[in-house]
This record gives C-alpha cells, sequence and structure tokens, in this order.
C-alpha cells in the first residue's frame, strides 16, 4: 500500500498565543520584529498584545467573533493576530491587494464585522467603500507613520501625505491609539485548541468561489511542532528570518511569522517585494531563514543586483505554493551556499504536510518526505476508497493533526474534500518512491487526455526549465481534433536570451515522450501570476477557451 506515515507522534495541544507568552517570558529583550529600520523586542511585542487583546474585549469582540486583517507585512499585523487569539476570536486574513467586490464578498461570507487595516489610500479607501456599503460596522486604522524610525516618520509625514486617507472622526473609525487605550484589560477565555477555530483562511478561488478552511489552534500548532521538529537544527533566540511573502498568506503565516514566534527569531518584515530592497535588507541584517515562492527564488538567481550582494548567512529556505524546477534551486543554493527545499501542503492543511529534509539529503524534483505524525496515502483514481501500491500513481490524501476542521459555511464542499472528517483529498496526482520520497504528477483537473493517454503538465514543465533560455514556463490542455487534447506551452524567455519554438521542441525530444510534446509553443515577456507570485493557469485556459468559441461561432 502506498503509505507514507511518520509515526503516531504527539504534540502538546496549545493554543496560538501560548507560544508567543512562552517567547516573551524568556526572551523578552530579544528583538522580535525589525521594520523598516525600527527594532520591536519580545517584550514590547507581548505588551502591544496584551493591550490590544483588552482594547478588542472592551469593544465587544468575543469568543468565536471573526476580526478582519486587511494588512500588509507590520508590525500591527503579528499584533492583532495574537490578540485576536488571546481572547478566542477568529482571525480572517484578507488581502490588501483584493478589489472592493472580492473585500466585500469575505467580509460577508465570514461575517467580520471589525476590519483592521492602514491609513495608507491605496488600502483603506477600498475597505472604507465595503463599510460605505454595510458590509462592515468598524475599521481600526493604524498609521503607517507611527511604525517608522526617525527620520523616516517625519519624511513620511511630509512627503508622503498624499499616499495617506483623510480618516472620519466618527463611531465607525478608531485610530491605533485610540484603540489601545480602551484596554482595561484582559478577561480570560477558554479555549479548545482541538475545537475552537483560530482562523478562518480562504483558499485562492482560483478554481471557483472562494471557501473559508476552518483552521483551529491544533491545527496550527501542531504544524509549527511538525516544522520546528523537521527543520531540525534550528537555534531559539539566535535565527532571523527574512518575511517577504505576506503573512495572509497561509505559508508565510505559518511558516515564517509562527515559526520565528516559536523559536524567538527576529522577524525582517517587508511590506511588499522589492528586489533591490530585499538585497539591501539581506545584506544589512544577514538572515539566517527564508521562505518564499519559486519566482521570487527567480527573481533573485536572474537579477545583475544579486552578484553584487552576499547572501551567504542564509542556512535554511523552504520553498511553497507552486513547482519548485530543480534548476532553481541549484542555482539558488549556490548562490547562498543554503539548503533549500521543497515542501508541499494546502491551505487546508495549515499548509505543510511534506518536505525534503534539511540535512541535505532530499530528492531532486521531490516534494519531500512526510511531516512528522503526518500519514500521506494514493488513492486509485478509478476508485478513491481504494489504496494504490507503492510506486504507482494516485491522488495523493493527507491524514494529521493540521488537516482542517471544514470549509465556513460550506457542508457539501466539506463533504466532497473531507472524508471521515478527516482524510483531505488534495486533487493532487503523485506517487511515493522506495525510500518514502514524494512525487507529484500533476492536478488532477489539470490532467491532459491525449489520444487516451494521460498527459501530465508538469513533466513538460520541468523538461522546458531544462533549456538554459527559459525562465519561467505554463503548459495547459488544448482541443485537438485527433487526439482530444494535446498539450501547450506558453513561455517566458530570461532576459537577453532567444528561442525559437522548434528549437524547444528539439530540445524537448530528449526529455518527454512523443505523445507529451506540445502542439504549440507561445512566447509571452510575462506570465499570469496569482496575488502572492505563483504563476496562474487560469487566465490562459480563459484564453484559449474563447480562442476555441470564436472559431466555432465564425465556422
Amino acid at each position: 500500500m502506498a503509505t507514507g506515515r511518520e509515526g503516531q507522534v504527539e504534540f502538546p495541544i496549545r493554543t496560538i498565543d501560548s507560544y508567543l507568552d512562552d517567547t516573551v517570558k524568556n526572551y523578552a529583550h530579544r528583538p522580535a520584529i525589525y521594520f523598516m529600520g525600527k527594532s520591536t523586542s519580545y517584550g514590547e511585542l507581548g505588551d502591544f498584545v496584551e493591550r490590544a487583546a483588552g482594547a478588542l474585549q472592551a469593544m465587544g469582540v468575543k469568543k468565536g467573533d471573526k476580526v478582519g486583517l486587511c494588512l500588509p507585512n507590520t508590525p500591527y499585523y503579528t499584533i492583532f493576530y495574537f490578540a485576536i487569539m488571546k481572547i478566542g476570536g477568529v482571525v480572517v486574513n484578507f488581502n490588501p491587494l483584493y478589489v472592493e467586490r472580492e473585500i466585500a464578498f469575505q467580509a460577508r461570507d465570514s461575517g467580520a464585522r471589525i476590519m483592521v487595516t492602514m491609513d495608507l489610500s491605496v488600502i483603506y479607501d477600498r475597505v472604507e467603500a465595503v463599510r460605505q456599503e454595510g458590509a462592515l460596522d468598524n475599521i481600526i486604522v493604524c498609521p503607517m507613520a507611527d511604525i517608522l524610525p526617525q527620520p523616516k516618520k517625519l519624511l513620511f509625514q511630509l512627503f508622503k501625505r498624499k499616499d495617506v486617507s483623510n480618516i472620519p472622526a466618527d463611531k465607525a473609525h478608531i485610530r491605533f491609539k485610540d484603540f489601545l487605550a480602551k484596554s482595561k484589560g484582559i478577561t480570560p477565555v477558554e479555549i479548545e485548541p482541538k475545537e475552537d477555530v483560530a482562523i478562518l483562511q480562504y483558499t485562492g478561488g482560483t478554481t471557483g468561489v472562494p471557501k473559508g478552511a476552518m483552521l483551529t489552534h491544533y491545527n496550527i500548532t501542531s504544524n509549527m511542532e511538525m516544522l520546528e521538529s523537521h527543520y531540525g537544527g534550528l537555534k531559539r533566540g539566535y535565527e532571523k528570518t527574512l518575511c517577504v511573502l505576506p503573512f495572509f498568506h497561509v505559508f508565510a503565516m505559518t511558516v515564517l511569522q509562527n515559526l520565528s514566534i516559536l523559536g524567538a527569531a527576529e522577524m525582517l518584515l517587508m511590506p511588499r517585494f522589492d528586489l533591490k530592497e530585499l538585497l539591501d535588507l539581506a545584506a544589512k541584517k544577514k538572515p539566517t531563514l527564508f521562505a518564499a515562492v519559486p519566482t521570487l527564488y527567480t527573481a533573485i538567481n536572474n537579477s545583475e543586483l544579486t552578484k553584487n550582494y552576499d547572501l551567504t548567512s542564509i542556512r535554511y529556505c523552504m520553498s511553497g505554493g507552486a513547482p519548485l524546477p530543480v534548476e532553481v534551486k541549484q542555482k539558488f543554493e549556490a548562490l547562498t551556499g543554503c539548503v533549500l527545499v521543497e515542501g508541499y501542503g494546502l491551505t487546508e492543511s495549515s499548509p505543510v504536510a511534506s518536505a525534503n529534509p534539511m540535512d541535505g539529503t532530499g530528492k531532486d524534483g521531490s516534494i519531500g518526505v512526510v511531516m512528522p505524525g503526518t500519514t500521506i496515502e494514493f488513492r486509485d483514481l478509478e476508485d478513491l476508497e481504494k489504496t494504490v501500491e507503492r510506486g504507482e500513481k494516485g491522488e495523493l490524501c493527507i491524514i494529521g493533526p493540521q488537516v482542517m476542521k471544514g470549509y465556513w459555511n460550506r457542508p457539501d464542499e466539506t463533504a466532497k474534500t473531507l472524508e471521515d472528517g478527516r482524510v483531505l483529498h488534495t486533487g493532487d496526482v503523485g506517487y511515493m518512491d522506495d525510500e518514502g520520497f514524494i512525487f507529484l504528477v500533476d492536478r488532477i483537473k489539470d490532467l491532459i487526455i491525449c489520444s487516451g493517454y494521460n498527459v501530465y503538465p508538469r513533466v513538460i514543465e520541468e523538461a522546458l526549465y531544462q533549456h538554459p533560455s527559459v525562465a519561467e514556463v505554463i503548459v495547459i490542455a488544448i482541443p485537438d481534433g485527433y487526439r482530444g487534447q494535446a498539450p501547450k506551452a506558453f513561455v517566458k524567455l530570461k532576459d537577453g536570451q532567444s528561442a525559437t519554438a522548434d528549437e524547444l521542441k528539439d530540445f524537448l525530444k530528449g526529455h518527454i515522450s512523443k505523445i507529451e510534446m506540445p502542439k504549440a509553443i507561445e512566447f509571452r515577456d510575462e506570465l499570469p501570476k496569482t496575488m502572492v507570485g505563483k504563476l496562474s493557469k487560469k487566465e490562459l485556459v480563459e484564453e484559449e477557451a474563447a480562442k476555441t468559441r470564436s472559431t466555432e461561432n465564425a465556422s
């Protein structure tokens, strides 16, 4: 039977905020956050969290109430995240790049009536528009200037006034300082870590209407413990984590923020990705830990700027959110001397379910071995109740304490995804080798059926990444009158490089079978990406479908 099992490991049954309490107690003077030149110690962070938790209770927030966070990576995010947890509230993460329609949908679907956001017009104005249409009651407004050191604070106030919204002086709005002043201490709340939801984490919505995954305290804390065990060599009170991936994304929330809190690491926060700012920050603060998506590693690898910086302080890196091309991994490791491993998981698994070993013994192209305390099974694609033999392809299913409780107010969707309330069907096709390493082949929904044969886009993508001129690639299915479906590749070339479709097809002859050969290769200056930088197939699938409809209508 194709099953990966890391034994029956028991993890402490704890709330998320209890980890911050421990770190504040033991490392109060250790720096917790470095943001734009300003440091906050763990003692100061703990004080902010206590006051914010009390102020939320003074506003009427009770156990189970949903509070929205529409924030970039700033100290405000971490303060409110843990304050909400401490009083038994539920964090609802909102992407600050969302348009009004997306913010309104998620606010109404989750039931969040309070939103925490910045005073920056680019974010606040959209949140306020949603409040005015009745989807929110209150906005807690966090000033950008107040978290900047001098002279940046003064310069921001002088020269960036146009970027800051005029906040109404009414009952619907409360500024951060006034909010904290409302705190009168915390009324203790009883929280059951295995049952009580800590986070409503909405899926990206790339395959339909977004759904809120209900993640309990224990879902998150067990994943934190798994990660610390998997990393192995982390030193508490020593590490520095470079945090450019946004915390509103589940991968960054757990692997960057929460693991840092557990290990008393200093979080080096970046509110947005700017390559030069990232390299400057790394040169100044010497981070030891980093996690990102493959496109970010690619950007660092391919920039002319990178060769001017020393990145060798970085020891451990994890990549998630999308397949990590072997060439990208090898080049980044050569640049930094670090160990870069590909991990795997979903929003619904809090998120990490597997990762390559951090001792450098991983396998290229693999998503690694099973996390401690987790079981991974592969189910027969023709009969999902049956498991397949090791080495055979099947649907990857996850069983473990990090698996979500279900989808918020979506019992039918929950039933489709969670078997018996415990087996998470991922929709990913893969297999496990004899040494327990897992290899993904593709998504079930992305599978291309060519003349009755299964063709996996990821296999073609990995082959194209081996070509020295290829920077990014997406492969999708297009209609084929003879074969039913055929692969089509969309390729972005590296700067200064050139290649033709025929040259790439000649190259592929030594890497893939005839049936897998793309029917067409189209070059693009840019490929579509999601808001967190993952390559996105959805837009290209829609483009090709529109072309097909247009051709059919014309004929």
